[in-house]
């Protein structure tokens, strides 16, 4: 692969998943969309299924990493480091192309649910503002769930735990799917499997932080949220932005490790 199409298929990648996955998760919670309140399975399943469309598309032009802690764990396991700056770009701004593409399409629920009294307070308010008040005050705007990760319960070792054991199944999975008897993947079935991971570790252990489990997933539309002018957005929670980075960069590098002792 050329640097050229790596860089591009993981810019169109990431940004399929960003759309898709970011577009289940303002379906779910902005007021005036026809998904309002469809709940965990919802965005857990949606998620799944971004993940299969990306990976079905940008696999030709670039294998499909769309998560630096995937392309970290794939350096640590080949020892080959050449490609990493370039996934690493492409996985960034494809993430935060998703994200804008996410506002486009719901620009006017944005704008419903930003100016509704019931969410963001004022004359009128309803207990539902008390909750974005205090969302506010932790750092975290009424909306800012549509872009990014965030912590239900603000520990920071075990939103760092939470996170590096989502990461190290995720990659371990992605790591593992090559262990066949030819040694060459499971061709389409990989994208299938690995989007079925997906749904099952956010089901299992998306409740504490949302798993992010994927650094430009979160990073590049937490940017997009801190510029966007979206009306009464509040904060974009850059205290807690280190979290969804580190830990599934730890994570990535866990699952090498494993699976260079265990399975290589």
């Amino acid at each position: 692969m050329s640097s050229s199409d790596i860089f591009i298929g993981e810019t169109i990648g990431t940004a399929i998943l960003i759309l898709l996955g970011g577009g289940v998760c303002a379906a779910v919670t902005l007021k005036a969309s026809k998904a309002r309140n469809a709940g965990w399975l919802a965005i857990t399943f949606g998620w799944g299924f971004a993940v299969l469309t990306a990976v079905y598309t940008s696999s030709p032009l670039s294998g499909a990493h769309l998560n630096p802690a995937v392309t970290l764990a794939l350096a640590i396991k080949d020892d080959d480091w050449s490609n990493v700056p370039v996934y690493w770009a492409g996985q960034i701004l494809g993430a935060a192309i998703g994200a804008a593409l996410v506002w486009v399409a719901y620009y006017g629920q944005f704008h419903a649910h930003l100016t509704d009294k019931e969410i963001v307070g004022g004359p009128g308010a309803q207990a539902t503002a008390a909750k974005a008040v205090e969302a506010q005050e932790q750092g975290a705007g009424p909306v800012l769930g549509v872009f990014s990760t965030g912590p239900e319960i603000r520990v920071v070792w075990q939103n760092l735990a939470t996170e590096i054991i989502g990461t190290v199944v995720l990659v371990l999975a992605v790591l593992t799917q090559g262990l066949n008897a030819d040694g060459n993947g499971l061709g389409t079935l990989g994208a299938l499997i690995t989007a079925l991971v997906v749904v099952s570790i956010g089901l299992s252990l998306g409740g504490p932080t949302g798993y992010a489990i994927n650094p430009a997933r979160d990073l590049g539309p937490r940017i997009v949220h801190a510029l966007l002018p979206l009306p009464n957005k509040g904060g974009s929670d850059w205290g807690y932005a280190w979290i969804p980075v580190v830990g599934p960069l730890i994570g990535g590098a866990v699952a090498a490790g494993i699976y260079n002792v265990a399975f290589a």
